[in-house]
C-alpha cells in the first residue's frame, strides 16, 4: 500500500469472511484478536486483525502469533511489524497503536497469497478468542439485508446498496451473490460487482455475517442490467487536450538531461492487482485514453529477491499477463518498488550493489523504460542508511541503464518536503545519483484545501530541487512530480475531480515530469463518505480521475 499514514492502512476497511480465531483452550484475557478477510479473490486476499480490549484498564503492547497453512503466505502488511518462522507468523504493534484503551480497539492488516486462514492464534501468549465481540457461543443469525438496489451501472459493473442488517454482536461482512455464485464480500452495505458483460441482466442477493460466523438468510433478489458497451474507439474524454505525446515508445536516442522521460509515461496512475477489486487495465485504457500505469508493488519475497507484493513471481503471474496486455494495447507500465508496508528490498538488500541487482532483475524481466521507488515509513524513508543505499543503488542502475528513468516518490508537508525529504534530495545530489524525477505524495499531510496545498507543496519541492542541483525553474519543474489520492484520504482530506483537474492543469502548464494518483482501483463512486480500497468515498463517475490524468 502506498500511504503516508497508510493508504493500505485505512483502505483496508472493507471486511469479508470475518470470524474470531478459536483455539482449543480458553484463558481469560482482556485482549482479544479477531481475524477478517476483507477482500478475497480466490488466489489471494486482503485481511485484518482487530485487537480489542474488553477489560477495565489500558493495555500497553500486543503481540499476535498465528499459523498459516502450507501454500498461504503474508505479503504486504501495515500497522504492525510481521515476521515469519516457517508457517508461524508474529505480528507486533507499531509505536502509534501499541496502547489499547479499555473498551477500545486497534487493527492491522495484510495481503495474503493462497486461500487459507490463520489457526493456533495467540495474543500476548493467550488464546485470541475471548468473551467480547465474536464470542463463538453466539448462535443468533443477523437479519437478512433489505432494500437492495442498484445505484449505478456501467458496461462491466453494477454498484449495489442495501439497508444494514441488525445483529447482537455486530455484522462484520456482507457476501454479495451474482445468481448462485458469490461475487464479492464487503464490510459496509454497498458493493461494486465488476467483470460483467455489457447490456446483460444479472440477479443479485446479499447475505450478512456476524463476528461469530452466523449467516443471515439471503436478501430479496434484485435484477439489474449493465449499460450498453461503447464502440471500439475510446469514449471521448471531457479533458481539453490529449496526452501531449501518445506514443508509448521512447526515441531510440536517449533524451538528454535534465528529463529522460519515457514518452507517454508522465501521466501514470497507480494500479494494484493484489488489492481493491482491480479493474481490467485494457478496459480502463479504452474508456479513459490513459496509456501508462504505475503498478504496485515490488517487495522482497525473502532476502534480496524481488516479487510482486512479496508473493507473486515476476514471470508467470497475473502481473506479467497484465503488462503484456497493456503493451499490446499500446501502453506501458512503471513498476513501483516499496510503499508504506510490507517486506521491502531497501532494508533487506545489504549493499547498494545487491539492491541495484534486485532492481535490475525487474528491469530485465520486463525491458522497462522507468522504475518508481516509493520510499516510505521508518524502515526506508526515515532511515539514513537505507536512504543512502537506495540512492546509491539507483546510481548504479543509471550507469547500467542510461535510458531507464528513475523516479523517487515520498511524502511531503503542505509547503514542501519535510526534513527527510530534504535530506533525500540533498543526498541524491551529494551521491550524484542522477534521479530523474522526485515525486511528492500530497495527501495525509494535514491539508484543508488539497488543490492549494498540493500546488504549494510542489512549488516547495521545485525550489528545493532547483537550489540543490542549480537548475532553472523550467528544468526543476521537469524533475518533479505529484502523486495524489483521489476522493477521500486516510485523514478524509477531500480531492474532488475539480481539484484534480486544477492540479493536472497546473502540472501540465509548468511541465512537471510526472502525475499519478492512488489509485485506479479506487476510481469509482458508490461509497460516499467511506475510505475504501475499491471506491473513492465521493460521488463521481467511474474512472473520472483516470480520464483527467490522461489529459496530462
Amino acid at each position: 500500500m502506498k500511504t503516508r499514514t497508510g493508504v493500505l492502512l485505512a483502505v483496508a476497511a472493507l471486511a469479508a469472511g470475518s470470524y474470531a480465531l478459536i483455539p482449543s483452550a480458553s484463558a481469560a484475557t482482556n485482549l482479544t484478536a479477531t481475524f477478517a478477510k476483507t477482500q478475497d479473490w480466490g488466489s489471494g486476499f486482503e485481511a485484518k486483525f482487530t485487537v480489542a480490549n474488553g477489560g477495565s484498564s489500558a493495555s500497553n503492547n500486543w503481540k499476535i502469533e498465528f499459523d498459516l497453512p502450507s501454500g498461504t503466505t503474508v505479503g504486504s502488511f501495515w500497522d504492525a511489524q510481521v515476521t515469519r518462522n516457517g508457517d508461524r507468523y508474529t505480528a507486533t504493534n507499531r509505536d502509534w497503536n501499541a496502547a489499547v484503551g479499555a473498551g477500545s480497539s486497534v487493527a492491522f492488516g495484510f495481503i495474503g497469497a493462497g486461500g487459507g486462514a490463520p489457526t493456533n492464534c495467540t495474543i500476548n501468549g493467550n488464546p485470541c478468542a475471548g468473551t467480547g465481540t465474536g464470542n463463538p457461543g453466539d448462535k443468533a443469525a443477523p437479519s437478512a439485508p433489505g432494500g437492495l438496489k442498484a445505484t449505478a451501472t456501467t458496461a462491466d459493473s453494477v454498484t449495489l446498496a442495501w439497508n444494514a442488517s441488525t445483529d447482537n454482536v455486530g455484522v462484520v461482512a456482507y457476501d454479495v451473490y451474482k445468481g448462485g455464485d458469490k461475487a464479492t464480500t464487503v464490510a459496509s452495505p454497498t458493493a461494486i460487482v465488476s467483470g460483467l458483460t455489457a447490456d446483460t441482466s444479472y440477479q443479485f442477493s446479499v447475505v450478512a455475517r456476524d463476528a461469530a460466523g452466523n449467516a443471515s438468510a439471503k436478501s430479496a433478489a434484485l435484477t439489474a442490467r449493465t449499460a450498453k458497451k461503447a464502440g471500439t474507439t475510446p469514449e471521448p474524454s471531457p479533458e481539453p487536450s490529449p496526452n501531449p505525446n501518445p506514443n508509448p515508445q521512447p526515441s531510440p536516442d536517449p533524451t538528454p538531461d535534465p528529463q529522460p522521460s519515457p514518452a507517454g509515461g508522465r501521466g501514470a496512475p497507480y494500479l494494484f492487482l493484489g488489492w481493491g477489486n482491480p479493474q481490467s487495465a485494457t478496459t480502463v485504457m479504452q474508456q479513459t485514453g490513459v496509456k501508462w500505469f504505475t503498478m504496485a508493488f515490488i517487495l522482497s519475497s525473502g532476502g534480496c529477491t524481488p516479487s510482486w507484493d512479496g508473493t507473486r513471481p515476476l514471470t508467470g503471474s497475473v502481473d506479467e499477463t497484465t503488462i503484456k496486455a497493456i503493451r499490446a494495447a499500446g501502453g506501458d507500465i512503471v513498476p513501483s518498488f516499496g510503499g508504506w508496508s510490507g517486506n521491502k528490498l531497501g532494508p533487506n538488500c545489504s549493499t547498494p550493489e545487491a539492491l541495484a541487482g534486485a532492481y535490475q532483475k525487474v528491469i530485465d524481466a520486463y525491458q522497462l523504460k522507468a522504475i518508481d521507488i516509493d520510499i516510505e515509513n521508518s524502515d526506508e524513508f526515515e532511515n539514513e542508511v537505507v536512504q543512502d543505499r537506495v540512492l546509491s543503488a539507483l546510481k548504479i542502475v543509471k550507469q547500467k541503464n542510461p535510458n531507464v528513468q528513475t523516479i523517487v516518490t515520498f511524502g511531503t508537508g503542505t509547503t514542501g518536503p519535510n526534513f527527510w525529504g530534504n535530506r533525500l534530495i540533498e543526498r541524491a545530489g551529494a551521491l550524484d545519483a542522477k534521479i530523474d524525477v522526485f515525486t511528492i505524495m500530497p495527501f495525509d499531510f494535514g491539508s484543508s484545501n488539497i488543490a492549494t496545498d498540493t500546488i504549494s507543496a510542489a512549488t516547495g519541492l521545485k525550489n528545493k530541487v532547483k537550489s540543490t542541483f542549480g537548475y532553472s525553474d523550467a528544468d526543476a519543474y521537469k524533475h518533479i512530480g505529484i502523486s495524489g489520492m483521489n476522493g477521500l484520504s486516510d485523514q478524509k482530506e477531500l480531492t474532488t475531480a475539480a481539484d484534480w483537474t486544477k492540479i493536472r492543469d497546473w502540472s501540465k502548464n509548468n511541465g512537471l515530469g510526472r502525475l499519478a494518483f492512488w489509485a485506479v482501483n479506487r476510481d469509482r463512486g458508490g461509497c460516499d463518505g467511506q475510505v475504501s480500497a475499491s471506491c473513492s468515498g465521493i460521488a463521481q463517475a467511474d474512472l473520472e480521475f483516470t480520464r483527467i490524468t490522461a489529459g496530462f
